[in-house]
């Protein structure tokens, strides 16, 4: 079992143009990223896959390996897929570029999950849901557990109107963005069609359960905000300035 990361990184982003290669204390985003998964010991390798020659340069300047792919991607996933066709690897772990924040540990229960379960073929960290506000914000990805942990929907709002949110707490999940799968399946996944409710409700991982594949969850039990807007920027630098545990993490990201 040979497990990599690789995190899917391009200048376009629509809400914040060129966010990956902002600097926090420094270093640009996508390289505290970069950084933060191979602290957590787990991986192989971890790569950048990107279109961009400036990210490509930024990476590269800091030491990091870079696989130039295609511009004609729609999504990560599909970037990612094509980079993995070069590498030799059974497993790979899809890390977004707009999480500076993203804590090793996190990294560490994703490649637990995946050699605990070898005969499962995509995976997706997952968090509880600690505000009732959070189940009707459309902003917010869920999904539905099973006791046994198994991703069964996915949804912007939860369906179940009838339970309390004590109830729902029990088996209604956010979704994170850190994804897995085994390498065969990853590029299986990506030549499928969009499914229906994929497209309704633009949840790309809904394709993996409409065509009838377990995807399992990994439990987290702390996140911390990603960038999607410019306005996050000063959320991550607050925390990088006042959070223990992220303070701890910084120092050794920027002197890895």
């Amino acid at each position: 079992m040979k497990i990599v990361g690789v995190i899917p990184a391009h200048l376009a982003s629509v809400r914040f143009p060129r966010k990956v290669l902002y600097p926090f204390c420094g270093l640009s985003m996508v390289e505290h990223v970069r950084r933060r998964a191979l602290l957590s010991g787990v991986l192989d390798a971890v790569y950048v896959a990107t279109f961009d020659q400036e990210i490509a340069n930024v990476v590269k300047g800091a030491g990091g390996p870079v696989i130039m792919t295609s511009n004609a991607h729609k999504t990560g996933t599909d970037r990612v897929a094509e980079a993995v066709r070069s590498l030799d690897c059974t497993h790979v772990i899809v890390l977004q570029a707009d999480e500076p924040l993203l804590l090793p540990d996190t990294i560490v229960a994703c490649a637990e999950a995946i050699r605990g379960n070898p005969e499962i073929v995509a995976w997706n960290a997952v968090g509880p849901v600690t505000a009732e506000a959070d189940l009707e914000d459309r902003s917010i990805v869920k999904c539905i557990i099973n006791p046994q942990g198994r991703i069964l929907f996915c949804c912007r709002r939860s369906p179940c109107l009838r339970s309390s949110f004590i109830e729902q707490q029990s088996f209604v999940r956010k979704i994170f963005g850190l994804i897995a799968f085994r390498r065969d399946f990853l590029l299986k996944f990506t030549q499928m069609p969009e499914a229906p409710f994929e497209h309704a409700e633009f949840i790309e991982q809904s394709r993996i359960i409409e065509n009838g594949v377990e995807l399992q969850s990994i439990p987290i039990t702390m996140s911390y905000p990603s960038v999607n807007e410019a306005q996050e920027v000063a959320l991550v630098e607050r925390v990088l300035a006042s959070d223990t545990c992220q303070q701890r993490i910084l120092e050794r990201v920027l002197h890895y």
